[in-house]
Order: structure tokens, then C-alpha cells, then sequence
């Protein structure tokens, strides 16, 4: 699919992608979504793509396709959300948090492939 960007009164023409949360080693989610239905890419730079979710309740980004790879999560109003890191066998291992308080902190990171599996912390030097 392709649309069309307006950035600073430039126009940037963009090929649309489309991929799933979970399920991307397999191709099929744990709720049976088919990997690149339910995220629309909406920018794309060396590693980092940022995403917007197709729909209210699509599935957190747990896995992808690309070692290594960091999603930017752009929420319905176009505010950045989260950012979120994979490692080289293509699991989640921490989400940032930017928009919402836990425990009192904001941004903040959750480590792990599930949320909060391994805590949730304020943000490292190197992640501000």
C-alpha cells in the first residue's frame, strides 16, 4: 500500500507495511491474528520503525521479524507512547514508557519479554 507523508510542507511518499505483535516466528498470534495486520508503519530509519496500531486492542509488540530491531509506538493522537527493543532472536526485552506514571515515574522502563516480567525502573543515562 502506498500513502503520502507531510512533514515541514514536504510531501514523502511512503510504502505502507503492515505486521502483527505477537506471532512473528510463527506467523499467527496467540489470539489467531496473522503477522502484519495489526500495526501500520508509518516511518521507517535504519532499525527504528515507527508504528501505529490498526485498531483499539491490537496485541503489545512481543516479537519481530528483524534482529535487533526498535519500534516506535505512535499512540491515536500522534503522541510518541513507547519505545520498544528486541534482541537478536527477535524477543522483546524492554519497553519505555513515556507517556503514563508507574510507580511514580515517568517515562519509565519495563524489562523483559511480558510487561514487568523483570520490573519496571526509572530510565538508565543511556535511555534518556
Amino acid at each position: 500500500m502506498i500513502a503520502f507523508l507531510m512533514v515541514d510542507s514536504m510531501k514523502y511518499k511512503l510504502i505502507i507495511q503492515f505486521f502483527g505483535g505477537r506471532g512473528a516466528s510463527s506467523g499467527i498470534s496467540e489470539k489467531g491474528n496473522k503477522y502484519g495486520t495489526q500495526y501500520t508503519t508509518l516511518k521507517e530509519v535504519g532499525n527504528v520503525k515507527f508504528v501505529k496500531p490498526r485498531f483499539k486492542n491490537a496485541e503489545s509488540l512481543l516479537e519481530t521479524m528483524t534482529k535487533g530491531r526498535v519500534y516506535g509506538l505512535i499512540k491515536s493522537n500522534n503522541e510518541l507512547s513507547q519505545i520498544v527493543y528486541f534482541d537478536n532472536d527477535n524477543k522483546r526485552v524492554k519497553t519505555i514508557d513515556l507517556l503514563h506514571k508507574h510507580n511514580s515515574k515517568t517515562p519509565h522502563t519495563h524489562v523483559g519479554y511480558y510487561h514487568d516480567e523483570n520490573g519496571t525502573r526509572g530510565l538508565t543515562p543511556k535511555e534518556k
